[in-house]
């Protein structure tokens, strides 16, 4: 399998590392990160002005299509950044469901404003004690007139605060289907809060929300199938984030055992820390190496042999995020955590990306589930 990046890919990795180089450099990212907002809308503006928001827009709206290679490069220079706009959430995730789901006027009205910046979407489907069950779907949609009626709960949705639109799953009696609710809609209210990576999320309550039937998005029922093949893609770019994470994190870890002294020596000298770090390399290496194959494997026809992937995908990067991030911060000592020292931010998005769409335990029983099924 060649692995080669095209020269149009590799012209497109090295402009997105440099716009992060650019606008996200540490001091700019903590000052957006105690923003109101929590993100910078100069930056997602930068972001759609490079395209990079119209990658998962089908091509006949002026997008990519998909373009696997390029979202996982996308995402490599969002986990370097340490990036706080909803680029998965709203460019990935919810770009993806409505790609695979919305109708043609649905498409034609959000995919333009999406890729300029100009509209946010997010997805709203964990709910209480769903544990990363994506079929536990308690809220409810009733039939009322000439559209529906919303009730239920939704939890941990990232970037919720800010975004325009909510793609809110509901169970009908047909199944469970998805509907485009504004954030602002009469019933719907957000508890905001800032997770353990300084992102923004909500816990969103619906109460009596009353949307039309121009808001169903796909056929009423026929969401899941949809939903699941989304968060698979999702997968997909939360181990590319990771990696850029990792590798940037071992980057720091290295520069800094080279100029920290003990005994009158850098610590890089020490043999005992030098084999943690090129463990903390194989690591990375690994995790770059099933970040790949997820990228190439997200749209696999196959449910089954696609979720074996991401699963696996996931325990390897999962496993990677928890021993990096350890050891570096065990390496810098106590410094490390502070707010102030750029390891701590990494580490905690690391910790976030590790129980992003399941964490190491959920996949590792998943794909072990799915392989004894395959035998």
């Amino acid at each position: 399998m060649d692995f080669d990046l095209t020269k149009e890919q590799q012209q497109l990795g090295d402009s997105i590392q440099r716009f992060v180089a650019k606008e996200y450099a540490f001091e700019k990212r903590k000052g957006i990160l105690r923003s109101e907002e929590g993100m910078s809308r100069e930056v997602w503006a930068g972001l759609a002005e490079m395209g990079l928001l119209a990658l998962q827009i089908p091509e006949e709206h002026g997008g990519m299509g998909g373009a696997p290679i390029e979202t996982m490069l996308a995402m490599n220079g969002v986990g370097r950044g340490l990036l706080l706009e909803p680029f998965l959430a709203s460019s990935v995730l919810a770009t993806t469901l409505l790609r695979d789901l919305g109708s043609p006027a649905q498409q034609a009205e959000l995919f333009p404003a999406m890729a300029a910046g100009e509209r946010i979407v997010v997805l709203a489907h964990g709910e209480p004690g769903a544990r990363y069950d994506l079929t536990q779907v308690s809220t409810k949609a009733t039939k009322a007139g000439d559209g529906y009626t919303l009730n239920g709960r939704k939890t941990v949705v990232l970037h919720a605060p800010s975004a325009d639109l909510l793609l809110v799953s509901a169970r009908t009696d047909r199944g469970v289907s998805v509907f485009l609710v504004p954030r602002d809609a009469k019933g719907v209210s957000l508890k905001a809060y800032r997770t353990l990576d300084g992102r923004r999320a909500a816990d969103v309550t619906l109460a009596e929300v009353r949307v039309g039937r121009e808001a169903l998005v796909g056929a009423e029922g026929s969401a899941l199938d949809a939903l699941i093949s989304a968060h698979d893609v999702a997968i997909a770019a939360a181990c590319a984030e990771a990696v850029g994470a990792l590798e940037a994190l071992l980057q720091a870890t290295v520069e800094y055992s080279k100029g920290r002294k003990q005994f009158g020596v850098p610590i890089a000298s020490f043999q005992a820390l030098q084999h943690r770090m090129v463990e903390m390399l194989i690591h990375v290496e690994q995790a770059k190496s099933m970040s790949y194959l997820a990228s190439l494997r997200r749209d696999e026809k196959d449910a089954a042999a696609r979720a074996r992937v991401m699963s696996a995908a996931k325990v390897v990067v999962g496993r990677a995020c928890r021993s990096v991030g350890q050891e570096a911060i065990q390496i810098h000592g106590g410094m490390g955590m502070t707010e102030e020292f750029h390891a701590s931010h990494y580490f905690r998005r690391l910790a976030a990306l590790e129980l992003s769409f399941g964490d190491t335990e959920h996949h590792l029983e998943k794909f072990a589930r799915y392989s004894a099924e395959a035998v």
